[in-house]
C-alpha cells in the first residue's frame, strides 16, 4: 500500500512538470552517460553489450506520452540501475528517448 501511494504520489509530481521544461539535448547528454551500455542511445552508436532495446524502438511506442517515460525512468526496476535521476533529467531523458522514435 505505501509503495503504490509512494508511486502514486510521483505520478502526480510528474504530471505537474510543464512539457516544455524537458530539454532533449540535455537528455542525449545522460543517454550517452547512463544508458548507452545497454541501449542503443543514438544512430553513431555500433552496439551494445545488453540486450535492452534501442531507444529508437522505445520511442516508436504507441501511446507513450513523456510523463509516462519519466515515471518509469524514475521508479526502481529489477533490470535496470538506480540512476537517481532528478524528476527534471528524469523528464529530459524521456524528451531524448520519444525524439530518438521520430
Amino acid at each position: 500500500m505505501r509503495r503504490s501511494l509512494a508511486a502514486s504520489l510521483l505520478f502526480l509530481v510528474v504530471l505537474a512538470t510543464p512539457p516544455w521544461a524537458a530539454d532533449a539535448d540535455r537528455g542525449e547528454i545522460l543517454a550517452r552517460r547512463w544508458c548507452a551500455a545497454c541501449h542503443v542511445v543514438a544512430t553513431d552508436q555500433q552496439s551494445v553489450t545488453g540486450q535492452a532495446p534501442p531507444f529508437s524502438t522505445i520511442g516508436r511506442t504507441p501511446d507513450l506520452d513523456p510523463s509516462r517515460l519519466a515515471l518509469f525512468l524514475l521508479l526502481p526496476h529489477p533490470k535496470m540501475p538506480d540512476m537517481a535521476l532528478s524528476r527534471s533529467e528524469a523528464a529530459d531523458l524521456a524528451a531524448y528517448i520519444l525524439s530518438q522514435g521520430r
